[in-house]
């Protein structure tokens, strides 16, 4: 390889101050490298799967990487040496730099192979340019900081994750022991122990872990949430059970409106049997009644008792929307008899009033609007049919 004209005694100065602040930035870079937290752990991990596949190549970057770098500094350091002999340079000592810094000279050994990839022909070292071997070293370093950076993503992603689904399982088995009643934990536990195993040991190959780690998490907020709710109920129980007292009989009040209304509107408005008010509040009742004296522990007890908190609640919106709709009926009624007063009055104005099929329609209408119990609907569709015969829109 002709490496041209030796360069000038400036230009040698030149370029080994270049080299040897290329070198100093490129074993900082490596010093931290080697210092880098996620290297440190995976250093004396016990790693598994696809994670220890990858651990496995990056190893041999970092050692080709090392030998890369060895071989450099020796090429840099014969030169300075070569450089600091006394006397000015002449041209052999500059031809000499000008091979060492710019030609072949870094000498990669052949690689001992194992036996079975041997042959009788001797193996032939490598010999790369400084500049081709501080590209080869990039290249190593890039494989190595790649692996460092996919493994720890996952790490700083899901450990952390990791320690609060930790700290919310203690906090579960603390609410439980505060309400003194034993509940089985050893799913969830065993759950995170077998996702951090899995994080820890094989990162890479952790794919599922971020969804079963929500799983479970969700899984421990439900569990915390009741046990909340339970330590609540057991220290408010008395209050509440006052309030559902009450409630009680804010219910048996509108249900009583409710039949009240029931009675007054049927006699004027035909109803289906159905339409009759049901009380539930004898039944609320005795579900209060059997949640005072229950066996039950207090996470069944405080469901129980927001079910019938809730339950209480219906009943007594339930019971007043009957009664409102059922005097709504009256109203829907006289709501309809006049639209019929003001059908006959527009009768009268187009001369309508002794057409005998629009005194017909009429006549029907009034009858079943004036009947008792009326009939909503059929009167409803009659007053429709008089409005459109007036309107000139057919029978």
């Amino acid at each position: 390889m002709s490496l041209g004209p030796p360069m000038s005694r400036e230009g040698v100065d030149h370029a080994l101050r270049a080299r040897a602040a290329e070198r100093d930035r490129i074993s900082g870079d490596l010093l931290d490298l080697e210092s880098h937290t996620t290297f440190q752990v995976l250093k004396d991990a016990t790693l598994d799967g696809a994670t220890r596949r990858r651990w496995t190549d990056t190893q041999a970057a970092l050692s080709r990487l090392w030998v890369l770098h060895d071989a450099y500094r020796t090429v840099l350091r014969a030169a300075e040496q070569l450089r600091a002999l006394r006397g000015r340079p002449g041209a052999d000592r500059l031809a000499e730099l000008t091979a060492l810094l710019t030609g072949p000279s870094v000498v990669l050994q052949a690689t001992v192979r194992p036996v079975e990839q041997r042959s009788l022909l001797p193996g032939s070292d490598a010999r790369l340019t400084l500049d081709e071997a501080v590209l080869r070293m990039d290249a190593a370093f890039r494989e190595v900081t790649s692996a460092l950076s996919e493994i720890d993503a996952v790490w700083s992603a899901l450990l952390p994750r990791l320690d609060a689904a930790d700290a919310l399982l203690r906090a579960v088995t603390g609410l439980h022991d505060r309400l003194g009643e034993t509940i089985d934990l050893a799913g969830p536990a065993g759950g995170l122990r077998d996702l951090r195993a899995a994080v820890v040991t094989d990162p890479l190959g952790a794919a599922h872990a971020a969804a079963e780690l929500e799983r479970v998490t969700r899984a421990l907020e439900d569990r915390r949430a009741a046990a909340e709710r339970a330590l609540r109920a057991r220290d408010e129980y008395g209050r509440r059970r006052e309030d559902l007292l009450a409630a009680l009989d804010r219910v048996r009040a509108a249900e009583s409106e409710a039949r009240i209304a029931h009675g007054a509107v049927v006699v004027k408005i035909a109803l289906p049997p159905s339409a009759a008010p049901r009380s539930s509040a004898a039944d609320l009742a005795g579900e209060l009644d059997a949640l005072d004296v229950t066996a039950d522990g207090w996470l069944s007890r405080a469901a129980r008792l927001a079910t019938l908190e809730e339950a209480t609640r219906q009943a007594e919106s339930r019971a007043q929307a009957t009664a409102q709709a059922l005097y709504g009926l009256v109203g829907r009624r006289d709501e309809l008899r006049g639209r019929l007063g003001a059908c006959q009055a527009m009768a009268a104005r187009k001369d309508m009033a002794e057409d005998p099929v629009a005194a017909g329609l009429y006549e029907r209408a009034r009858l079943l609007l004036w009947s008792a119990p009326c009939d909503l609907t059929r009167a409803a569709e009659a007053v429709e049919r008089y409005q459109r015969a007036i309107h000139g829109g057919g029978r």
